[in-house]
């Protein structure tokens, strides 16, 4: 019974670090603008996201572009929206074989080993979409600080980390804490002994055999 909690557990965190990963990959913020420097302008908000630039004025009017060419983009951010997007279709792929796999479905129920090799192969896969999705953050965080801390980056020019990005950070680590647990439900090997033969019984001895 401890060993099902541990696994509904484990899949429960797993899917709020997927939905997570969906929520932080829509966000549009992945970086917010530094208000660092003499010139600070607080009449508006500029930030970026994965799919769209948009400046946000003082009065609520939100304005935003999404990005037309994806030739023009730089590395970094194709390289992380791929690997969102494969952290997110991992994800998918991970919920339905780790269900088959769980104690409280039915699925496979005559045969409890491959049940359970089910859901830690729907871990695994857990672990794989935490992964990518921990790279993509950590890689996209990584190119706001070299370019906040490059001299040659204009100070009205620098940006921070925004809510996406740590949201993405939470959605990681929940799935590779989910996709953890969901491994522990491997199953044990028994150790098959065996057989031990019985001892043939001693036939008693008769008198006659001594003179």
């Amino acid at each position: 019974m401890a060993n099902a909690g541990l696994q509904l557990l484990g899949f429960i965190l797993s899917f709020l670090g997927w939905i997570g990963a969906i929520v932080s990959t829509a966000l549009p913020q992945w970086r917010i603008y530094s208000y660092a420097g003499d010139n600070i302008v607080t009449a508006q908000a500029m930030y970026e996201g994965l799919w769209m630039s948009c400046v946000s004025q003082s009065t609520g009017q939100i304005q935003c572009k999404v990005f037309d060419s994806l030739l023009n983009l730089n590395s970094t951010l194709q390289a992380t929206r791929a690997l969102m997007v494969v952290g997110i279709l991992l994800g998918v792929i991970a919920i339905f074989v780790a269900t088959v796999g769980m104690k409280c479905m039915k699925c496979l129920e005559d045969d409890e080993v491959q049940k359970m090799r089910m859901a830690v192969i729907g871990g695994v896969i857990f672990l794989l979409a935490g992964l990518a999705i921990l790279v993509a953050t950590a890689w996209y965080g990584n190119r706001i600080v070299q370019e906040f801390y490059d001299p040659m980056t204009p100070v009205n020019a620098r940006y921070e980390f925004g809510q996406a990005l740590f949201t993405g950070w939470a959605a990681a680590s929940l799935c590779l804490l989910g996709g953890a647990l969901l491994c522990c439900s491997c199953p044990r090997k028994t150790t098959s002994y065996p057989t031990p033969r019985p001892y043939p019984k001693p036939v008693p001895s008769s008198g006659k055999d001594y003179v």
